[in-house]
């Protein structure tokens, strides 16, 4: 199953980051079962690649996305969500973190909807541009992670970096240069025609660079977190 086949987001300068998301879900399918909430689910472009392994998904997001949201239940992820305790088997979180100003109340909630033994999956940006601005507000390392994860009640926090130096180093480029772009109508569209087979050989290649990255912790693109309530 394409799991991105209603994901609209995906261009040309920026395929790469769309693709190391799709591999962090694909690599934690055994986390996904039972009751399923999604905090931050925007447009939901998953529902349908989770819901192959789940009993129910419950997407959460506020009325204020900046995206078409498909929320199951509006809710601002900086306050208190309308749950009861212990009702979740796994909770989700893509790309939302950055933008809460208050993450640690996140944190906290997600821990506690969950069931005893319950896992939260998360994944945050961290070599990224600003974006959805002005509700962009953090940056976390994994260090930064493990400590707000953990004060929360949170056990075993497994972190890892979703790229590596050369992926991270490639999306960053094509962004700049993407929202560089000045002039002319035509002159706009002959530096792009230009740029797509550069922004396209260096997405295809990073990948392949990245093992000459012994440690990824470093200067990935992101970083992926598996955390359990016991």
């Amino acid at each position: 199953m394409n799991i991105t086949r209603n994901h609209t987001g995906r261009r040309y300068y920026n395929w790469l980051g769309y693709r190391i998301i799709e591999q962090f879900l694909q690599e934690h399918i055994p986390f996904y079962k039972g009751v399923f909430i999604d905090l931050g689910c925007g447009e939901a472009p998953y529902k349908d690649f989770f819901k192959k392994y789940i009993d129910r998904y419950i997407g959460v997001d506020w009325s204020e996305s900046y995206h078409n949201t498909k929320a199951d239940i509006i809710a601002d992820l900086n306050k208190p969500l309308p749950f009861k305790s212990d009702v979740a088997d796994t909770v989700i979180s893509i790309s939302v973190l950055e933008h809460l100003c208050e993450p640690q109340q996140m944190l906290n909630e997600a821990y506690r909807i969950l069931k005893t033994g319950g896992c939260f999956i998360l994944q945050v940006p961290w070599q990224w541009w600003v974006h959805e601005a002005p509700y962009d507000y953090f940056r976390y390392t994994p260090y930064g992670l493990r400590y707000m994860l953990e004060k929360a009640g949170f056990v075993d926090v497994n972190v890892a970096p979703t790229s590596g130096f050369f992926s991270m180093f490639i999306l960053k480029f094509n962004y700049f240069s993407v929202h560089s772009i000045r002039g002319p109508k035509i002159l706009r569209w002959l530096i792009k025609a230009l740029l797509i087979p550069l922004w396209y050989a260096g997405q295809w290649f990073a990948p392949f660079l990245d093992v000459i990255d012994k440690n990824w912790l470093l200067e990935s693109a992101g970083y992926s977190t598996v955390a359990k309530k016991l």
